[in-house]
């Protein structure tokens, strides 16, 4: 997929004021509408304006776009997970995907698609003037957090970068740093509701509230799949053929696990109800990987000489390919 540069689609530099794209993408869309244009691809090309215009003059979508365009790929571009993490968004929902919005590209459905943020909705200041209360906009971010904090809840202090557009209409984020409670038990996906949080209401309207939707930082020794987890678990070649008793590490920490002779690499081994707490709790799996010992000594090579004598000549590795 190929990254679409939306600030080449209106021809405006990426410094552009939220004045300065509307002018372009009015003027644009006067000259490329299917209803005025004779150009044989004016329908498309004014798809393409409005897309690229839906996209930066939303404060929330711009910032989230530049973001991940400091790091596109070209023609080989996908987004980078949890490209939008740490970034509080107005509104929740998808806003943009469902029946009745125009068709958008793959690119635009990558960032936007399944999590498009709502624009901000349509209160006006003078509603507060008018007597008019009006509960605040709720609030949506993606924020990242250990997975071990899943296993034994944990506080933490947690920063948010919200967009906005300043008085000159260019981008700026506005940061605060919550404090945040992360229950034992919570996975991945889910939503901690943080009443209050959110926009500010007019009137005597009361304030919106926050979802923070829980992932996990990447972790170099667990793999998650819903409450269950994965660790690959290294076996001498004896221990996988004889049988051993090893320890397996867990978020929780080590516990001893018996290794059947004959285990095979990819073997799973499952520690009931080691995994994410909960009712019930996951399971963790021990993914079984065989490390063989270097054969850079004589010792060594001697040994395995008689591994390969003793395995016979009928001993093909290859014949299960």
């Amino acid at each position: 997929m190929k990254f679409k540069d939306y600030y080449e689609t209106l021809g405006v530099a990426r410094e552009a004021s939220a004045d300065d794209i509307k002018l372009a993408y009015r003027k644009l869309a006067r000259t490329y509408h299917p209803d005025v244009s004779r150009e044989p691809d004016a329908e498309d090309r004014f798809k393409e304006f409005g897309e690229a215009y839906e996209v930066l003059k939303d404060a929330d979508k711009r910032a989230a776009y530049d973001a991940v365009g400091r790091r596109s790929g070209g023609d080989d571009f996908q987004p980078p997970p949890d490209w939008d993490a740490g970034y509080e968004f107005h509104g929740r929902g998808d806003a943009g995907a469902g029946a009745g919005a125009p068709d958008r590209s793959d690119f635009f459905e990558s960032l936007f698609g399944r999590a498009a943020r709502s624009a901000r909705s349509a209160r006006s200041t003078h509603a507060a003037g008018a007597g008019i209360d009006l509960r605040g906009e709720d609030h949506h971010a993606k924020v990242l957090v250990d997975l071990e904090d899943a296993y034994r809840g944990a506080h933490r202090s947690l920063s948010l970068r919200m967009p906005a557009f300043d008085d000159q209409g260019h981008v700026v984020l506005q940061e605060r740093t919550l404090e945040v409670t992360i229950p034992k038990g919570i996975r991945q996906g889910q939503h901690l509701r943080l009443a209050g949080q959110g926009g500010p209401g007019l009137g005597h309207g009361g304030a919106g509230d926050l979802f923070l939707e829980i992932e996990f930082h990447p972790h170099a020794r667990y793999r998650v799949d819903g409450r269950d987890v994965f660790v690959d678990l290294p076996l001498a070649p004896w221990e996988a053929a004889l049988g051993a008793a090893v320890p397996v590490p867990t978020p929780d920490g080590a516990v001893e696990l018996t290794i059947p002779a004959g285990s095979a690499a990819g073997r799973k081994l499952r520690l009931k109800g080691k995994g994410i707490p909960g009712d019930p709790a996951g399971d963790l799996y021990a993914v079984i990987t065989i490390v063989l010992p270097s054969a850079g000594s004589d010792a060594a090579r001697r040994a395995y000489a008689a591994l390969k004598a003793a395995a016979g000549a009928d001993f093909d590795p290859r014949s299960r390919a």
